[in-house]
């Protein structure tokens, strides 16, 4: 199976949104940018405007493209972000809420409107069995930001 990329629908923050996403994720960089052609006035666009931004986040591609007012983003679709520890959540919590809004249960959405989950990679295993799922997700909907002691607290049963 070919590789699956991401396509990121703007109005026309296209590569700012790439530059505001690279400057956060370590290795990561933007590839390619494109521009609207001669065809841009039959779709409401100017000739030279940032059409598409191609780019990586820590070696996952994604493709953000200037197609207009047409459609917004919403929580159906969100980008989970794995974390080592509370400070590397606090760190993605703090730079993706930067212009945006925190949601809840470890949800934010960025000043684009996208949304993110920042989740610690140990709670899968917080999560093993039913109990312990039952006990950590109570604590989760209690939260906006994740505390992760608190989690493996609940977990414990504690």
């Amino acid at each position: 199976m070919g590789k699956t990329t991401p396509c990121l629908w703007f109005d026309t923050q296209a590569e700012e949104a790439a530059n505001f996403y690279t400057s956060i994720f370590k290795n990561s960089r933007i590839k390619q940018i494109t521009h609207y052609g001669e065809f841009a006035a039959q779709i409401g666009k100017s000739k030279g405007q940032v059409m598409t931004v191609l780019f990586e986040l820590n070696g996952q591609e994604f493709m953000g493209l200037n197609g207009g007012p047409n459609f917004k983003f919403s929580e159906a679709i969100s980008f989970m972000v794995n974390c080592d520890d509370q400070e590397e959540l606090d760190y993605f919590w703090d730079k993706l809420g930067q212009g945006g809004r925190p949601v809840e249960c470890g949800w934010i959405q960025d000043k684009f409107g996208l949304s993110w989950q920042i989740v610690p990679k140990i709670l899968p295993e917080l999560m093993s069995d039913p109990e312990k799922t039952e006990r950590v997700m109570v604590e989760v909907m209690k939260m906006v930001k994740l505390d992760i002691e608190t989690l493996k607290r609940a977990a414990a049963g504690k």
